[in-house]
């Protein structure tokens, strides 16, 4: 092993700024040999193009447990790449077949339908911030909307968010937990939710999971169920969860970006839309990245890339890329059109999308129609980051203002 190489994922200056390795390679080494905190190595992409080209490209296959794979986290197995994860199908008719089922609970018509009820959720939060004088947006707000909405789809009792919390932080571990944590907290979750789906099973419900054990022609394996059920419930809180944060945080620490939208977001329809794809774009801490490994030699930005390499795509990078968007470097919150890879590109992007986008559009636009005076409590670049986890996001976002 290059004891030389850069470790991977990179330190950022502060919790909203990205590390300057990311401008340096796209423009120098767009095809970079990085160190992972498994000690393993792997290969680096942060240009627009080849991530989009990667993502897109079923030779860079999900089997991160194949033979000659880098080891992603820390431990020796485990997490959100591990193989539980993979127990959904993760190609060809197969995943197909699994999102077609899945699908149809994130249709535009659906998520539509349930706006005015994460409306409501977000003004009672709100009701509840408005009783202080100073409040952590994430613990407060970011965090149960998401959670209240995926639990109320796969029809599992909010009141376990804490559990869940857990349980897909030790997922998501890079270096936070331990194995023995890793491995417990996984039996703990996979026990919990194939009692749920037995459940469901003798008394279903109107949700997700009693369609998905319903079908009497079609219906998924029991690991199929469990990693679907694990996947939504990771995907649909914690990401969406650090991502109502992280966009707060972004429109607050330049105050002309939170005046700009207050100023016209009521007469213009599509500035809270444009604003969200461009925070979700500018998102400068998400994470690691999307991991592949190739199943045969390839060409990747005039490098060739050997069968059995793993491939980390940076898609934030990516979105930074000056080739791709004008003024790259630069939040604004009318660019359009937005072809961002926040969530993904290709037959694997994030299914789930459109409920994320409609709840952090229905979350921006409650905080300016009920806090326009809302303020972080202290300067942004102190904003503590989430550290050892697959999945970027600030620890707290401490605000003010609810009464000016």
């Amino acid at each position: 092993m290059d004891a030389d190489l850069p470790e991977y994922p990179f330190p950022q200056p502060t919790a909203l700024d990205p590390p300057p390795e990311w401008e340096r390679l796209r423009t120098g080494c767009p095809v970079a040999e990085i160190r992972l905190a498994s000690g393993d190595q792997a290969l680096l992409l942060t240009r627009y193009a080849d991530v989009r080209q990667v993502l897109s490209d079923p030779r860079f296959s999900r089997q991160l447990d194949a033979d000659g794979a880098a080891r992603v986290t820390a431990q020796e197995s485990g997490g959100v790449f591990g193989t539980e994860q993979n127990s959904i199908s993760s190609a060809g008719a197969a995943h197909q077949r699994w999102r077609r089922l899945v699908g149809r609970y994130f249709t535009a018509k659906r998520m539509a339908a349930m706006q005015p009820r994460i409306a409501a959720m977000a003004n009672q939060l709100i009701d509840d911030m408005l009783t202080r004088t100073e409040a952590d947006l994430v613990s407060a707000y970011a965090f149960p909307i998401p959670v209240w909405v995926i639990c109320d789809l796969l029809g599992v009792p909010d009141s376990d968010r804490d559990r869940f919390a857990y349980w897909s932080d030790t997922m998501l571990s890079l270096t936070r937990y331990t194995q023995k944590e890793i491995d417990e907290g996984q039996l703990e979750f996979g026990e919990y939710l194939w009692s749920h789906i037995e459940a469901k099973r003798a008394n279903p419900g109107e949700d997700l999971i009693s369609d998905l054990v319903g079908m009497d022609d079609d219906e998924l394996t029991p690991l199929e169920l469990i990693g679907t059920a694990q996947g939504l419930l990771i995907a649909g809180h914690e990401t969406t969860a650090n991502m109502i944060g992280k966009m707060v945080a972004m429109l607050l620490a330049d105050r002309s970006r939170w005046e700009r939208l207050r100023a016209g977001y009521r007469t213009e329809p599509d500035l809270v839309r444009t604003a969200v794809e461009e925070a979700l774009r500018f998102d400068a801490n998400p994470g690691f990245g999307m991991p592949r490994y190739i199943t045969e030699e390839i060409e990747v930005s005039g490098v060739k890339l050997a069968a059995g390499s793993t491939v980390i795509n940076s898609m934030a990078a990516a979105n930074r890329d000056e080739t791709a968007f004008d003024a790259a470097a630069e939040l604004d919150l009318t660019r359009s059109p937005n072809p961002h890879l926040a969530f993904g590109a290709g037959p694997h992007s994030c299914i789930g999308q459109a409920l994320a986008r409609t709840e952090l559009q229905i979350a921006l636009t409650a905080l300016l129609d009920r806090i326009p005076g809302l303020r972080l409590a202290g300067p942004a670049a102190d904003l503590p980051r989430r550290e050892g986890l697959m999945i970027g996001g600030l620890e707290r976002v401490m605000v003010t203002g609810f009464h000016d």
